[in-house]
Parts: C-alpha cells; structure tokens; sequence
C-alpha cells in the first residue's frame, strides 16, 4: 500500500523542508488537541465535587482559548505546506509530462493514443497529488492521531476501558485492506477507460466535418453512449468499493463505542474511574472516528496514488527512439547532404519503404522528389526530420558525417517544414507566422505572407493578422492554412527547406507565384521540394522520381523531358489538363 510514498521519495526529499513542518505541525497538533476534553472532563468532576471555583473555571477558560489559537495556527501552517507541496507534486510532474512528450518521436505517438495521454496529464497526476496532500494528513491522522488518543485514554483514564473498546480493531484492518486491493484493480480499469473515453471525444471533435459530411452523427452518438456506459460502469465498480469503508468502519466504531460506553458505566459504579473520566473518555472515543475512517481512506488514496503513479511513470519511463549520439560531431553548416545506399523500414512495416537511395544535395541547390503516391517521396523528406531511428542499410550524411552522430538540436534547428496537412494553432494569424520567431515584426510577418502569396486574402480577414484562425485552423481552407504554414517556414528562414505536398490545396497559378517568390528569397539555401505535379519541380536543380522507395528516374527538367519516361508523360498530361482546364474557363466567361 505504501509502495507510492517511496515511489515518490524523490520529491520528498526535494521538498523536505515543507513536509517537515507540516508533518511537525500535524504531529503536535495532535497533543493540543487531546487537552480540551481533558478540561472539560476535570470541570466536570470539579463541580460534582462542588470545587469549581470562579477562579478555576477563568483558568480553564483561558487555557481553553489558548489552545483554540494554537490550533488554528498550527492548522492554518501545515495545511498551508502540505497542500502546498501536493500541488508542487502535480506542477513537477505535469511539466515532465509534457517536457517528455516534446522530446518523443513519431513512433512513440503512433502506439500512444492521445486522449489517454490526456488522461495521464489530467486524472492520474490529480490522485498522485492527492496521495500527497490528503494522503499524507489521513496517514498521520490514521497513525499518530490515533496511537495519541489512545495512549491519552489508556494512560490518563483507563487501560481496560480502552482495551474493551479496542477489540473491533483488528475486524476493520482485516477488512480495508481487502477493500484497498480492490479499489486498486478496478481503479486501473477505470482509468483506462476514461483515457479511451478521451480519445474518443477528441477523435470526434477534430473529424466533425467527416461526421456530419457521411450523415453518421446518430451512429457517433451510439458509439459514444456505448463507451460512456463502459467508463460508467468501471467507475461504479470503484464506487461499490468506495462505498463499503465508511460505513463498515462507522459500524464498527459504533460498536466500539457501544461496549466503552457499557464498560465504562461499570467502572464509573464500582469507583475505579469519575464521571469526568467517563465523559473525557467517550469525547475521545468520538474524537477515535476520523482516524478509524482515515485509515479506509488512507488505503483507498494509496491505492488510487499508486495505480495512477505506476501510469504516469510508465509514460515517462518510455526514451525517444532517436537521440543524440553518446560522441555526438557538432556541424555548422549543411553544406553538402548525401543519401549513400541509403534503405530505410518503419519500425511496424513488413517492407522497406526507402531501397538504395542514393543522392547528393550541395548547399544553395533545389531538389525535386516525384512518384506516384505511396512511392517513399514523404518517407525520403523525414529522414532529414529524424523522426524514426536511421535506416538499416546505408547512410545519410551531412558534411560527410552520418546524420545520427549530429545533436538532434542542431539538425532540427537547419530545418523548416511544411507538411501536406499544415497544422495551425488556435491562435491569431501573426502568431501563427511568427511561431518559428517569436521576435519577428510585423513588416517581417507581410513580407513572409507576401512570398506565401496569402496578401490577398488576409485583406479579406477581419482583423488582419490579429484575425484568429480556430482549433487546427477551421476557419480557413486547406490552401490559407498550407500558405500560412509556409509563410512560418519561410520566417524562420531555415538553412533546409522541406515543402512536402506543401501547395497541394493551392490552384496551378497560385502555386508558381509562390515558387517563383520562394526560389528568390531562397537563394544561397537549400530546399527539398515533395510533389504530384510536375510544375511545381521542373525549376529545380535535380529531381528524383521515386517509384516503390527506388530512384527510377532522375536529372533535370531538361534531361528528364528527353528521356520520355514517366516523368515525361505525367508533365505532358498535366500540361494537357492545365490547357483544357483553362480553356473550359475561357469558354464560361
């Protein structure tokens, strides 16, 4: 049960200072607190006596409003640093969280769903801090509040009374720690459902769109009913548990309280204690319930604690597939990027997706990566990213030196890239530009959207560059969202430029302004260009034609036209297409 507390010994040694004086505190609390029904018990047995003077009864009170003072100020303190430590507890390990889920890869969010990761950041840390705040009051309160009282009343009143009392004691053990291994099992299952609950909502949300388009909201509506009944269950499994501590321990103490209260009416007629004696001790046996209650709910916190510690630390026991070399070789700049024999498999496939490549970018130079689709042109792009380990055969080297051997920071830091899907963030439409480079002015920020070819409708927006853009962008369409990705890109002004299907949702017009505009500002830097048209790479210097992760075909514009393969004849069609599509528009108008 207690295994969480030295799961979490690191963060109490590193707030050792706070939980000490708030420990210090609880624990000497308890010895203020068994005072009051002690006065009140001696007033009690000075005026049966007829002792009770007017002097004596000020003093009493006095003490008595001492000891209210005291109390609530050792109160006010370590309520103070406990729970004070216990949200330092959900900030430390939050900040992990998500410190760990920036430095993963893509492998890693391929086996993670992200709902359940949400549940992770939000749920599980929530029951971890709670074992650290309440947690630790039910333990002092179950352990020293207790062993105080009953010392107070074994000592200062009666031992067998006490004794008498105590024999339900042992049946409570017995019975919450059966009831905290349950809350433990049926606690994970819950969790784990909620995690799929969220994912399922987010699912939903992000694909709205899809939804509505098919007509299938009833049918999403019963899914989701479905698993809310799911998550419902497993929590009410929990709940039937949670249910059982109160009134079992209740039930016992009652009993405990019923034989003190026979046992004591007997000492009390054979004179071996007072009335007053009594009195205190029945105050104290009534003061007993928190702490018998706080050991059900000490196990029940524990086992919550521990259950959702043992996630939290799953996720982040999980290391990066790609990390820096133990020599790492720092480089300056990507003069020269070669792909050797270069053959690459992602971690799930069957098959390679990249065979043989073998190719050579110099600095200042534009390569350009055609194929049919699912021809390894994305693939070959994320071997820059370094999303996934280095491939199996082969090597990918920068300045002669193998990729995986340069800081992962000083790679990504030469990088910009621009996917097919742009994601953009909630935000307004300059913060989005200016993601890459916070400082960047507004005359920076028109310049980039100028290049990107979004002057004009960002004369349509609202607000301007203040105009927000909604979760993921909804507000836009796929070609101001890809344009706006590509004004971030070009901001930063990156060393490698990676435009993979970048301008897919943009019209055949549009896309040669941004070319041309991109091509200019980009003089001197290099830039890898992914494409299904042709258009968009006949002004590079060197273009591949991927077919099944080979290089079937490459040259330039030029050498690849004479050839008359299929680059040839997808230029041709193309340029068909274009010329008929532009003359059913003539004909319209």
């Amino acid at each position: 049960m207690f295994d969480v507390l030295r799961k979490l010994g690191w963060f109490f040694r590193a707030y050792r200072w706070q939980y000490t004086i708030a420990l210090s505190l609880l624990f000497l609390l308890n010895f203020v607190e068994v005072v009051p029904p002690k006065l009140v018990g001696y007033a009690i047995d000075e005026m049966s006596q007829g002792l009770l003077t007017k002097g004596r009864l000020s003093l009493i009170l006095w003490v008595y409003g001492l000891l209210i003072l005291v109390s609530y100020g050792f109160g006010f303190t370590w309520m103070y640093y406990l729970y004070g430590g216990a949200n330092a507890l959900q900030r430390t390990l939050r900040s992990r969280l998500l410190a760990h889920f920036l430095r993963q890869t893509a492998p890693f969010f391929e086996h993670h769903r992200t709902g359940d990761l949400m549940a992770r950041a939000t749920n599980d840390l929530n029951a971890v801090s709670q074992t650290a705040g309440f947690g630790m009051l039910t333990l002092i309160d179950s352990t020293t509040w207790s062993a105080t009282l009953l010392v107070t009343m074994g000592v200062f009143i009666s031992w067998k009374l006490t004794a008498v009392s105590l024999l339900p004691l042992p049946v409570i053990a017995l019975l919450v720690t059966r009831y905290g291994k349950l809350v433990h099992e049926r606690f994970t299952k819950a969790q784990d459902a909620f995690g799929a609950m969220n994912d399922r909502v987010l699912e939903t949300i992000a694909g709205i769109r899809v939804i509505r388009a098919f007509v299938q909201e009833r049918h999403e509506e019963r899914r989701f009913a479905a698993q809310m009944e799911d998550v419902f269950q497993k929590n009410l499994a929990v709940a039937r548990v949670d249910s059982l501590f109160e009134p079992t321990i209740k039930g016992l103490v009652g009993l405990s309280y019923l034989m003190g209260l026979g046992y004591g009416a007997y000492l009390v007629f054979a004179g071996e204690i007072t009335l007053g004696e009594l009195t205190s001790f029945n105050v104290y046996l009534g003061m007993l319930i928190w702490p018998m209650l706080a050991i059900g709910e000490l196990i029940n916190i524990m086992q919550r604690g521990n259950a959702s510690l043992d996630r939290v630390n799953e996720t982040l026991a999980e290391t990066p597939a790609v990390q820096d070399a133990p020599d790492p070789i720092d480089v300056a700049v990507p003069v020269v990027v070669e792909f050797r024999n270069y053959s690459f498999r992602y971690p799930t496939a069957a098959a390679d997706s990249l065979c043989g490549i073998s190719l050579r970018i110099c600095r200042g130079q534009t390569l350009g990566v055609v194929g049919r689709t699912g021809s390894g042109k994305s693939t070959l792009i994320k071997q820059l990213l370094r999303e996934y380990p280095p491939g199996h055969a082969g090597g990918l080297l920068i300045n002669g030196v193998p990729i995986e051997r340069i800081p992962l920071a000083r790679v990504r830091g030469w990088l910009g890239y621009v996917p097919q899907d742009a994601l953009l963030f909630s935000r307004s439409i300059r913060d989005n530009v200016r993601f890459g480079r916070p400082e960047a002015t507004d005359e920076e920020v028109l310049a980039a959207l100028a290049q990107a070819g979004f002057l004009s409708d960002l004369a349509l927006m609202p607000d301007g560059l203040d105009t927000l853009v909604g979760e993921r962008g909804v507000s836009l369409s796929g070609g101001q969202k890809q344009r706006i990705a590509l004004a971030r890109a070009l901001l930063a002004d990156p060393e490698i430029l990676l435009l993979d299907d970048a301008m897919s949702a943009v019209d055949a017009r549009t896309e040669a302004h941004i070319l041309h505009a991109v091509r200019q500002a980009r003089r001197g830097r290099t830039t890898v260009i992914a494409s299904h048209r042709m258009a968009a790479v006949e002004h590079a210097d060197w273009i591949v034609v991927l077919d099944a992760g080979r290089i079937v075909e490459e040259g330039t514009h030029a050498d690849l036209m004479d050839r008359g393969g299929w680059y040839r004849a997808q230029y041709v069609r193309q340029q068909l297409e274009a010329a008929s599509s532009a003359a059913e528009g003539g004909e319209g108008a």
